[in-house]
């Protein structure tokens, strides 16, 4: 009789381990009921109200060139619709929009717009439409701190010199348009026009360059850009090879002709 006294124990003692792990399975089921709909509602009802926000901002400054609704105007503005929050918050932040005046490209100035007010724009505009989302630039920022400069330097010499140039410096392209230079231009500015590809850029979408690429790209131009001249301080506007060769191809002939008039003086 022992045995089967010993197996019934051991069966009570399993059953007992089982309800309790149901009793706890339960438990946890209905606090996370109880709470993740408040909390859901809370963000929904938080959207909303921005997106309320950034369309009281829209109607006030931008509904006359991309028109009601986003939806844009022929010969002044594009529509909205699709072009995602990290295109509004890239042209918004950077002052390029609104913009003063129709020119071949929009320029970098002075803000309009606090950045709670363009994170609002954007998120009534991703409302509308979706796209490309913005990445918070804390969590860029942190990216690119983990990130590899040197791996960086090798994807920006492929994707990104022939426009902006080896050292960042930008560049002219044709029909009036450029290349900005990318000196102190915020980490997720660059990473939202990478994202989005504004004006003349192309899109660098992830399949293209991953997040982990984008970041190792911005921390390779934070690199250069935080006064590494290496060739000291006469750095010939840091443009490559091209300033360099006709710098030295100026000052050896000139100091060539010099010392060929002077020896021809002194015979």
């Amino acid at each position: 009789m022992a045995a089967p006294s010993r197996h019934r124990k051991r069966w009570r003692k399993r059953l007992g381990a089982l309800a309790r792990f149901v009793g706890a399975l339960a438990l946890v089921g209905g606090v996370y009921t109880a709470f993740a709909p408040g909390i859901s509602a809370d963000e929904s009802e938080s959207l909303a109200a921005m997106a309320e926000e950034g369309k009281e901002l829209f109607d006030t400054s931008c509904v006359s060139c991309h028109g009601p609704n986003a939806t844009g105007v022929d010969g002044r503005g594009p529509s909205l619709i699709g072009v995602g929050s990290a295109s509004v918050e890239f042209q918004v932040n950077s002052g390029r929009m609104p913009m003063a005046r129709q020119e071949a490209q929009a320029p970098r100035k002075n803000p309009v717009f606090t950045p709670e007010e363009a994170e609002a724009i954007a998120v009534y505009i991703q409302s509308l439409g979706g796209g490309p989302e913005a990445v918070p630039a804390e969590v860029v920022d942190d990216m690119v701190d983990d990130a590899n400069p040197a791996r960086g330097g090798e994807l920006y010499r492929v994707n990104c010199s022939s426009c902006h140039g080896f050292a960042t410096g930008g560049g002219a392209l044709s029909s009036g348009k450029f290349a900005p230079s990318l000196e102190g231009v915020p980490s997720d500015q660059i990473y939202e026009a990478m994202l989005t590809g504004p004006q003349n850029m192309p899109v660098f979408a992830d399949a293209q360059l991953t997040p982990e690429e984008k970041a190792e790209v911005i921390a390779y131009i934070e690199y250069i850009n935080t006064d590494r001249d290496m060739g000291g301080p006469m750095t010939l506007g840091r443009f490559g090879p091209s300033t360099e060769g006709l710098a030295i191809f100026l000052i050896g002939i000139g100091t060539l002709a010099v010392a060929t008039l002077w020896i021809a003086g002194k015979s």
